[in-house]
């Protein structure tokens, strides 16, 4: 398998071989939605920290606009297994967060992030009890 590296500024028309293995970086997997016929980019590493740093924030805004959707939707009706669901994966966010993201990120803004991973959790769990108690209150009054 074969690896390049095209840098518009320095690109003189020769193929440059770039060792990834001394390289570090984000790496990032495309999507690929898009059909058009050029180059399919399979992997790609992002070097520059400032770049880095609003993928991951922009990845992470994503993930937590989907929790708050799942939040809004018990609030509407009864999705119990879909917040105990949604409840696991934000455990497992949170320690992709600290393992895979952290290096990337500043104290400030993890700090920031585990605050609001926090209200969303305690979020997650108060609408669990709320169908319990419900649960509860109805199973009394019968």
């Amino acid at each position: 398998m074969r690896q390049y590296l095209i840098s518009k500024k320095n690109y003189n028309g020769e193929v440059v071989l770039v060792n990834y293995d001394k390289l570090n970086g984000y790496k990032l997997n495309p999507k690929n939605n898009y059909q058009y016929d050029g180059i399919k980019v399979n992997e790609m590493i992002v070097i520059k920290p400032s770049l880095i740093e609003k993928i991951i924030k922009r990845k992470i805004k994503n993930r937590l606009d989907f929790y708050l959707k799942i939040i809004i939707e018990n609030l509407d009706g009864d999705n119990d297994d879909d917040t105990r669901i949604a409840l696991g994966d934000l455990e497992r966010y949170k320690k992709v967060i600290k393992e895979k993201y952290s290096i990337y990120l500043d104290e400030k803004y993890m700090e920031l992030l585990n605050k609001k991973m926090g209200i969303i959790e305690k979020e997650l769990k108060n609408s669990l009890n709320m169908y319990y108690i419900d649960d509860e209150q109805i199973s009394k009054r019968r």
